[in-house]
């Protein structure tokens, strides 16, 4: 049996070909889920119906290219770059490198080398402005979700319940209402808790459209400006590889929009009915009694047959407590301790992997609200301090006295340092500043 190792780009390539091949999907949609002509479509298909997945791998991965540069003559342009010109850019820094040392190379190779020393940063493509028009459905059920979550007193206040955020998914291609669930409010854990369980039950979907509430986007000023950061539900797809696309209006999701306002005039009477008054209760009528009935009277039959939701494999779902879990970054102490949230936590002697101190360690606060330290793909033990470990020393004490003879008032020793202070500050001799007893 041969082990081909492929990427995920790779890898979602070889389902849509294969369901390609499966007649699942015509080439038409399957170059517009892949961004390829129709013709690349025929050569991926007929090269995967010869070669199996091993089609899609480019033949010449793993080769060492033909026109690079050699290592001698890389390694002198680095230590040109940082000695003399660390802050030229890249095509700036090429023509210098033609001119003074005769080092002719594209500028576009130079600034590759420039970014992978660090020596330049590369800025983010302005996306060109696009005409906003109607957009049509998507034709395969799964290709993309809406997502959202609406405030409301759903339950009327009864059982005390007050208001509440009904976190709802709706299907773009079909309009089915694919799952829908109460919480407190929209925040981390509540999202994460949702889409754990859709993972589970569906599958992953290739896009999830959401607003930029600030569970979803990063919304400081001064945090968008680094690319790099990320809320926690960001990361989660991130690491899961469902697309985010992100609504700059609420008419651009106006899907959910709209579900939301038939769930408002309908569900809340439907609870009514039921006469549910907790959360726990209405979730369950939720799944069992109001969404099958719901998807039964507007769901609608999508344009392709094909579900592009993918199942996960039984790997993928044990690490879905660990992906769906609130995760900060620590520097584990000169005494293996470090803090989260005020309290103190100490890592146990034994350990599945060599901890150093300053070690940047990661901790998961899951979903049931225990805490897991990982570190280099391992869990570490610890244990919860009641406090931090005071030092022994005392605190207050900042001088340590001698304890012996006390010289009297009238002692040669003292006099004679009496005489020196009153000649500094030239005053008589028969001044009271230091009476004699």
């Amino acid at each position: 049996m041969t082990l081909i190792t492929m990427s995920a780009k790779e890898l979602d390539r070889f389902q849509i070909i294969k369901k390609l091949i499966d007649r699942h999907l015509n080439g038409p949609t399957a170059a517009r889920l892949l961004g390829l002509t129709t013709r690349q479509i025929r050569r991926l298909k007929a090269k995967v119906s010869r070669y199996g997945a091993k089609g899609l791998i480019h033949g010449n991965r793993g080769k060492a290219s033909h026109n690079q540069i050699n290592e001698q003559e890389k390694s002198k342009i680095i230590k040109l770059l940082r000695e003399r010109y660390f802050d030229f850019k890249p095509t700036f820094a090429s023509e210098k490198l033609r001119e003074n040392h005769h080092l002719a190379h594209d500028p576009k190779t130079i600034r590759q080398i420039m970014i992978t020393e660090g020596l330049w940063k590369p800025r983010l493509k302005k996306r060109p402005s696009v005409h906003r028009a109607w957009r049509q459905r998507k034709p395969c059920y799964g290709e993309m979700i809406q997502f959202d979550g609406s405030y409301e007193h759903w339950l009327e206040n009864r059982g005390g319940t007050g208001e509440s955020c009904l976190l709802a998914g709706i299907d773009d291609a079909t309009g089915k209402l694919v799952s829908a669930k109460f919480a407190e409010h929209e925040g981390v854990f509540p999202v994460f808790d949702f889409w754990r369980d859709y993972l589970v039950k569906y599958g992953r979907p290739r896009s999830i459209y959401l607003d930029k509430f600030s569970t979803y986007n990063v919304n400081h000023q001064l945090a968008k400006e680094n690319s790099d950061t990320l809320t926690q539900f960001e990361r989660a797809c991130q690491e899961t590889g469902i697309e985010l696309i992100k609504a700059n209006s609420p008419q651009a999701k106006g899907r959910v929009e709209r579900l939301f306002a038939t769930l408002q005039d309908r569900l809340i009477k439907e609870l009514r009915l039921a006469n549910i008054s907790s959360l726990p209760a209405a979730n369950e009528f939720l799944a069992k009694t109001f969404i099958p009935q719901f998807n039964s009277r507007f769901a609608v039959e999508p344009a392709n047959q094909a579900n592009l939701h993918r199942k996960l494999t039984v790997t993928a779902v044990n690490r879905l407590s660990s992906i769906f879990s609130r995760q900060i970054e620590r520097t584990i102490l000169n005494d293996f301790t470090f803090s989260l949230r005020k309290q103190w936590y100490q890592l146990a002697k034994e350990q599945p992997v060599t901890v150093c101190k300053n070690d940047a360690v990661v901790i998961e606060e899951h979903l049931d609200r225990t805490i897991q330290i990982r570190l280099r793909g391992k869990y570490l033990n610890y244990e919860l301090l009641p406090k931090r470990p005071e030092r022994q020393i005392d605190k207050h004490i900042w001088v340590l006295p001698a304890i012996g003879h006390i010289p009297a008032a009238n002692h040669p020793w003292r006099l004679a340092g009496r005489a020196q202070i009153l000649a500094k500050l030239n005053q008589p001799s028969r001044t009271f500043l230091f009476p004699a007893k």
